[in-house]
């Protein structure tokens, strides 16, 4: 358990977002086909355009309205404006890696700051998004968990954040030359399963076929949760065959019902149950995020009891584990676990059958890693 110098600073859990927040503008991104034509109808603008704006937005990646040749020049201001205003500016991006691994803090519409990374790898690009300003779970060794809940991003505020990567691919701002992203995970700042309704959206955007969006395969998009036991149902029944990664820390209530909240509204067993049944139904493979604390939750025996635990529902290999090796924040009581208790938890884990891998630890130096989201203006 921690140290009893100190006690542990608890938040209360929060799964709505503040009443009386603005919302931010309406997007293309926000709608699907047919919304944004029966949108410009209604504005008294031609239909047809819809398409020719979501072909720049996400076909060709433009963020210029001058570049819409295609619009005609009396129409083209009034047609960006209804679907494609600007919802998020950069203040300021940090590199790390050779210029491989991009960080940026963004100010949003209403002042919110949230932030996303960009990390290109030699086989793929994968951006890490946020989906909420902040967040209500309230973990107590999480910079962003700590910072409570703002609100909720809209659907193309999350979308905004991929394709300003895949932009940045596209015109070779990253060192390799140009590429595209090719992977989406939902593991910056925010539960995605809290904001349920906006991330579905965004996970629709990215797979929707061009240019209703952007074509991504939905296997190379990741949802995390804490373990919202309903929404992980809800997902479950979706038919979008999403990796779920599911924040365990801990293989027994006691201990996770400290570092995370959630537990004692849905248990251990409630929550594995269901990315078990995920993993069931959609017949993909879930991923159990593990973040490995010094003195906490790295002991042996708790590897042979997260392995116990997950066997109990079979080894047909519905699910692998992902040590994350923690990135404490200043002033943090929570540390890595020392290397050599890192290995042995691998090493009890793997004999019991359990395939496991320990997460690449990218962006420390620019505060980027796992849990290290505070968008600290």
């Amino acid at each position: 358990m921690p140290p009893e110098t100190e006690p542990v600073k608890t938040l209360p859990l929060v799964f709505n977002e503040p009443r009386g927040r603005k919302k931010p503008p309406r997007h293309l991104a926000d709608l699907d086909e047919a919304g944004r034509k029966d949108l410009l109808t209604e504005m008294g603008l031609p239909g047809f355009r819809a398409k020719q704006l979501s072909t720049h937005y996400f076909g060709r990646l433009v963020d210029d309205p001058a570049e819409m040749t295609d619009l005609p020049a009396g129409q083209r201001d009034e047609l960006v404006a209804a679907l494609l205003p600007e919802l998020m500016t950069p203040l300021r991006t940090q590199e790390a890696d050779r210029g491989t691994t991009r960080k940026t803090l963004w100010k949003l519409f209403d002042g919110a700051l949230v932030e996303s990374v960009l990390m290109r790898y030699p086989d793929r690009a994968t951006v890490c998004v946020s989906s909420q300003a902040g967040c209500g779970m309230a973990c107590p060794f999480c910079a962003t968990g700590q910072g409570g809940l703002q609100r909720n991003m809209s659907t193309a505020e999350i979308v905004e954040q991929v394709v300003a990567g895949a932009r940045s691919m596209a015109r070779g701002e990253v060192p390799g030359g140009p590429g595209r992203v090719s992977n989406v995970v939902f593991m910056g700042m925010g539960e995605p399963l809290a904001n349920y309704k906006a991330v579905i959206g965004a996970v629709r955007r990215l797979t929707d076929a061009s240019p209703a969006g952007l074509g991504m395969s939905a296997r190379g998009v990741t949802v995390s949760t804490v373990g919202l036991v309903p929404r992980i149902r809800q997902l479950t029944e979706e038919g979008i065959p999403v990796t779920l990664a599911l924040s365990l820390h801990a293989p027994d209530d006691e201990l996770r019902n400290e570092l995370v909240p959630i537990n004692t509204r849905f248990s251990v067993a409630e929550t594995v149950e269901a990315a078990w049944d995920y993993a069931r139904v959609t017949k993909r493979r879930v991923s159990i995020e593990y973040a490995m604390m010094r003195g906490i939750n790295d002991q042996a025996e708790r590897a042979d009891l997260l392995g116990d635990v997950l066997n109990s529902y079979g080894d047909w290999g519905w699910v692998h584990v992902n040590l994350i090796p923690l990135n404490p924040t200043p002033g943090s009581k929570w540390t890595a676990s020392d290397p050599k208790d890192e290995r042995e938890f691998v090493r009890r884990l793997e004999a019991k059958g359990i395939p496991t891998t320990v997460r690449d630890t990218r962006g420390r130096e620019i505060v980027g890693a796992c849990g290290q989201l505070a968008a600290e203006a």
